[in-house]
């Protein structure tokens, strides 16, 4: 992230890289928004459909206002108080410069509110520009359309003409509201943009607390194939004595790496302290974190169920909505942060200064460098300060005779 000729000083290209992340998030926002206010596509509607027939509540449970700062103001609190207060977390090393630390709050900061951003925008523009292009009637549509039934003749479309009260379908020209943006509103039914909103933002935000809360299904890591499964057992050392017999020959078998050689000594009771017993890989996180991180979700859950008692969408416009913000929220989280049950709760790190446009064909990556020397990777500095971390995302890493392998 810095530059080579002076280490204190950011690369300009990198800034003005994650600077165009944020103008093209802002622009789509914006469409979203113009989408929002254009005359929509209004589809024909009968008059005797009694599931466009609820009448208009003008008192919403969760006001579009209300639901912006709920769905995109608060979880951008939360995500900058929870990179000030938690990050970078208990395993920093004592001594650690203040500078780094600093540095790492405001990257995992930065990065926090680009997957929002990323989440709330696509979900915005998505969901507006269905609206219109569907046009689909409001479960209050004829509430609000105040239709004129002494010439339904006049507005019939399509079907089989009669004079019949609402047997035709009918055009939106035979509503006599006089307020445009009340009337074009009824219009925009599917999907629902609360519940797709709602998902967007407040799913992101319990992934981005689960990651930062270290709360995963606890798993065990893949091994390879072994006809031993002793690890499976409560006490695995003492059932790998056991299968030895009096030969007192303890049989190999996968061990998980542990940390010190004190850990790989023989225990006081002769069993060899190596062999971990597959319960003790892992453990479930508390369930007071599990209730923290799960409540935007069950918001986001009850902001999406208001627009059915509001009679504001049909079911399946909110479902539809909804998977629009999921699917929104899931893609935005992992495109910025690493997975929640490996990633030890950190964003990806910044790309490199050569690659904070283009990587290229052949690369993979936006991490490293593209310069060699020698026919040797030329290495990148770190987002921190420190021992320099060297590409192995490129074309190949060079071999003892300077060729690529």
């Amino acid at each position: 992230m810095r530059s080579r000729a002076n280490p204190g000083r950011i690369s300009t290209a990198l800034v003005l890289s994650y600077a165009f992340d944020w103008l093209i998030l802002i622009c789509a926002a914006g469409i979203g928004a113009a989408l929002s206010i254009i005359t929509p596509n209004k589809r024909p509607f009968s008059l005797s459909n009694p599931e466009i027939s609820y009448p208009f509540v003008h008192k919403e449970k969760v006001p579009m206002v209300l639901a912006g700062i709920v769905c995109f103001a608060v979880p951008a609190v939360i995500i900058f108080l929870v990179a000030l207060i938690l990050v970078p977390g208990p395993a920093v090393p004592k001594g650690t410069p203040k500078n780094l630390i600093w540095k790492r709050k405001l990257w995992e900061w930065h990065m926090g509110w680009l997957g929002l951003a990323l989440s709330l925008a696509s979900a915005f523009l998505i969901t507006n520009g269905m609206k219109n292009l569907f046009g689909k009637p409001r479960p209050d549509l004829i509430s609000r359309c105040r239709p004129d039934l002494a010439n339904i003749a006049l507005y019939a479309t399509g079907g089989v003409n009669s004079t019949h009260a609402g047997f035709n379908l009918v055009t939106a020209a035979i509503c006599t509201n006089p307020d445009k943006a009340e009337l074009d509103d009824g219009f925009r039914s599917y999907p629902s943009g609360h519940s797709s909103f709602a998902a967007a933002g407040l799913i992101y935000l319990s992934l981005f607390l689960a990651s930062k809360l270290a709360i995963t299904i606890p798993f065990l890591s893949p091994r390879a194939y072994s006809d031993d499964r002793s690890y499976l057992s409560p006490f695995p050392s003492h059932a790998q004595r056991i299968a030895a017999g009096s030969s007192g020959i303890i049989r190999p078998v996968e061990k998980r790496t542990l940390s010190s050689s004190s850990d790989q000594a023989e225990h006081p009771s002769g069993h060899n302290a190596a062999f971990i017993a597959a319960r003790n890989e892992a453990a479930a996180p508390p369930v007071y974190l599990l209730a923290v991180a799960i409540i935007p979700w069950f918001a986001s859950i009850y902001i999406s169920s208001t627009r059915y008692s509001d009679f504001r969408h049909h079911g399946f416009d909110i479902l539809f909505g909804y998977f629009i913000g999921l699917v929104c929220a899931i893609f935005a989280f992992r495109y910025y942060h690493l997975p929640i049950g490996q990633g030890a709760g950190w964003a990806w790190g910044p790309r490199s200064r050569d690659r904070s446009f283009w990587a290229g064909i052949g690369v993979g990556s936006y991490a490293g460098t593209n310069r060699r020397s020698g026919g040797v990777l030329d290495p990148e500095v770190d987002l921190e300060s420190g021992p320099e971390r060297r590409a192995t995302n490129d074309v190949g890493e060079a071999g003892e005779n300077g060729n690529a392998v």
